[in-house]
């Protein structure tokens, strides 16, 4: 069959465009139909006004409208090289320039002047490579006379990413306080709180005498609250800076009243109006993330891994090997450390209780040992509060049920007994809320679950104890929230809240599997859970390797893949990152 005729056909010739400006380049270097002359210093370059008028909108302006340039044949280009005039004459007739360190400065004030932007772009394209925390300072000072905002905003990135670097700069010590003042504010500067601290006395001593005066307004923007004690009430407040300012000494002191206090109200018994700065949050480039430690690898043997989740990929990443394999331990953060306490080694030939102590910080991948606990046990149950690790019940080396407690204070390096508990339980759920810890459930001595909520009252030492139906969990992980506490699973699908502050129970979305010997960890308003053991349809035990998240505002649950191995008995915390290298083991 005949088809029909075309009666309308498009083309178009994509070498079209490249062809006529290589015409015209052409015609401008013989010379040819030019009908204006650029002058610069004593270089002439002939060019066509029409092609001019065509690139830029300097030149539109200039032979377009009633200036006295429309009728001259010459145009004297005052503040521009004969050597960048050129230059941007060969980049209008071709696209093509050639940008080096040496002329970049130059290039971009005549771009700007001559209203090219695209070139202009090249140029803080150009710069934004050079870029490093050694001179990203001096880089937001040129991009702002230059009036440059891509190339000020990817030197401010790198400033606040590279904070670490650039706080030791002479650039910074050269900062106005409103700009210093700009950087200690903002939740995304990539650096720990001691070093804030550091930053705002090397910048007052670099030039005391006008400064000085500033040391109150630089400190309310250190983050007190994630300062480790030790180093707060030792350092910072024996510094001579520090104590020249009342301000200063009575928000240090607001700080110890609390700790020392374990009470809210501290944050209202000061003149100074304290709540504000002890409630900002950590900073956005301190990212919290995930580690998982130790346990049970596939029912086999106790494991020594330590993994951290790497949010932006969804893959596990491996951290330093625990020294020694310990079953049944616990697993706290506390200041961004990760502490591994007690449980019961397996390496040996014998067995041992143990009361070491572990530390592993992401800063530097490595485990170092911490002061012993006083009583060796495992399977105990451990929570972090303000400074203090608190350590509770757990079997000895007589592997006898104990009731005792005992907690660190990290301000002073020690451990010591406080009231124990009042009824000695194994494997409860346990977290701490609201000046006080909340141990839900567990099993007693013959393995039977007990219906019983205990309380620690921590600025009372004192325990209270309530029977309570709707509490039966064994070997379930608790996770504090807001105002409740999530109790997650334990030999059973549900899934309940404690409202502390209501003091009722809230039923919240199952779990899918009848669970228990998990770990939770919340992370970015939710709760993480990871591996554990769980009741198949044939009511046969099987290990997981399960990674899930719960979303409390949603009440919903989503699967976030798998643990590279079954695992349970182990333990998980969100540990903070500042940066996100580290030296590998």
């Amino acid at each position: 069959m005949d088809h029909p005729a075309v009666e309308v056909f498009y083309y178009k010739d994509k070498e079209q465009s490249c062809n006529l400006l290589l015409q015209l380049n052409k015609l401008r270097q013989e010379e040819v139909l030019t009908d204006v002359i650029l002058c610069s210093d004593n270089a002439e370059i002939p060019c066509h006004r029409n092609v001019l008028v065509s690139s830029s909108p300097y030149f539109r302006a200039m032979f377009c409208n009633s200036f006295v340039e429309r009728q001259q044949a010459r145009i004297d280009l005052k503040g521009i090289t004969s050597t960048i005039l050129r230059s941007i004459v060969d980049y209008v007739y071709t696209g093509l320039v050639t940008i080096t360190i040496e002329i970049v400065l130059p290039f971009m004030q005549a771009a700007s002047m001559l209203q090219y932007g695209r070139l202009f772009e090249a140029c803080s394209v150009f710069l934004q490579e050079q870029l490093s925390p050694e001179n990203c300072l001096s880089m937001i000072r040129l991009s702002e006379i230059l009036n440059c905002n891509s190339l000020r905003d990817k030197a401010k990135e790198m400033a606040m990413k590279s904070f670490s670097d650039v706080s030791s700069s002479e650039d910074l010590c050269e900062l106005s306080l409103p700009e210093l003042l700009g950087y200690l504010e903002d939740d995304c500067l990539c650096a720990e709180e001691e070093q804030v601290f550091e930053t705002l006395v090397a910048w007052i001593h670099h030039d005391p005498l006008p400064r000085r005066s500033a040391v109150s307004d630089l400190f309310k923007k250190v983050r007190l609250r994630y300062i480790h004690p030790t180093y707060l009430f030792q350092f910072i407040a024996n510094d001579p800076l520090i104590q020249s300012s009342t301000l200063c000494t009575e928000l240090i002191e607001s700080v110890r009243r609390l700790m020392f206090a374990v009470s809210a109200k501290c944050l209202c018994d000061t003149s100074v109006d304290f709540k504000p700065l002890w409630v900002a949050p950590r900073r956005y480039t301190c990212r919290e993330t995930l580690v998982v430690v130790g346990g049970r690898i596939n029912n086999k043997q106790t494991s020594r891994e330590a993994l951290l989740f790497q949010d932006v990929s969804q893959t596990w990443q491996r951290l330093a090997k625990l020294p020694i394999r310990l079953y049944k331990a616990s697993y706290v953060c506390l200041h961004s450390i990760l502490y591994v306490l007690g449980g019961l080694t397996t390496s040996t030939k014998h067995s041992q209780v143990s009361a070491t102590v572990y530390t592993l910080s992401l800063k530097t991948n490595q485990w170092r040992t911490a002061e012993p606990m006083l009583e060796a046990r495992f399977a105990h149950q451990s929570v972090s509060y303000l400074h203090f690790i608190f350590i509770l019940g757990g079997l000895g080396p007589d592997r006898q049920l104990r009731n005792s407690v005992e907690r660190y204070n990290s301000m002073f390096n020690q451990w010591e007994s406080i009231a124990p508990m009042p009824e000695a339980v194994l494997h409860p759920a346990v977290a701490a809320s609201d000046q006080r810890i909340y141990m839900f459930g567990g099993e007693d001595a013959m393995q039977n679950p007990v219906r019983i909520t205990q309380v620690y009252h921590i600025s009372r030492n004192q325990w209270s104890k309530l029977e309570n139906r709707t509490v039966k969990n064994v070997s379930a992980p608790a996770a504090a929230l807001d105002d409740k506490i999530y109790i997650i699973g334990g030999y059973t699908r549900r899934v309940i809240a404690y409202d502390t502050k209501a003091n009722r129970f809230i039923k919240c979305a199952n779990l899918k599997e009848r669970r228990m010997h998990h770990s939770a960890a919340v992370l970015d308003n939710k709760i993480y859970i990871t591996g554990g053991r769980y009741i198949n349809g044939h009511d046969v035990i099987e290990d997981s390797d399960n990674f899930e998240c719960y979303d409390p505002e949603t009440d919903t649950w989503a699967s976030k893949g798998t643990l590279p191995y079954k695992l349970f008995d182990h333990g998980s915390v969100s540990l903070t990152c500042v940066s996100q290298t580290w030296e590998k083991s």
